[in-house]
């Protein structure tokens, strides 16, 4: 498991008045997906850790076998769909039957363009489903959407 912090982030400041950078939990079996995917957001200062599987990333959120007692603080999970053991969409579903993390945003990425998978994952409650590579562009329209979910008050 690598895990990778930013020097430079973006902050939001909670309703307490203290500031908190958005720190994002990126899952993918491909290393090379996973550098891709850290690079573009450390570009937009987010904070971000990686994983190369949905197992690991459970793990590391406290829902795994090895329970976790110092739960990192994560504001949104980008994973990819295809991985062996457990599926971006399994991962998807277990984040949103959990109660304390189900409000986090989950981004589904494949290099597969299959409309019902689409879908299943928007329907199961994704926030977006992107397709492989991503751009930069991309990043900047999830940042939107952090930053309007932050304004509403779905970001702590």
């Amino acid at each position: 498991m690598s895990a990778s912090g930013s020097s430079s982030s973006l902050r939001i400041v909670g309703e307490n008045g203290s500031a908190s950078e958005l720190h994002v939990l990126a899952v993918d079996d491909s290393s090379l997906d996973r550098k891709l995917i850290e690079r573009l957001l450390k570009r937009s200062a987010y904070r971000v850790t990686t994983v190369d599987s949905g197992k690991r990333a459970l793990e590391l959120l406290g829902l795994g076998k090895e329970k976790n007692y110092e739960k990192p603080e994560v504001n949104m999970i980008i994973t990819d769909y295809c991985m062996p053991e457990m599926t971006g969409y399994d991962l998807l579903k277990r984040i949103k039957e959990s109660s304390s993390l189900r409000e986090i945003p989950v981004v589904i990425v494949s290099s597969e363009n299959i409309p019902n998978r689409i879908s299943r994952c928007l329907e199961e409650g994704a926030e977006e489903f992107l397709l492989k590579p991503l751009r930069p562009c991309d990043v900047s329209r999830l940042h939107s959407r952090m930053m309007r979910m932050n304004a509403l008050g779905s970001i702590s």
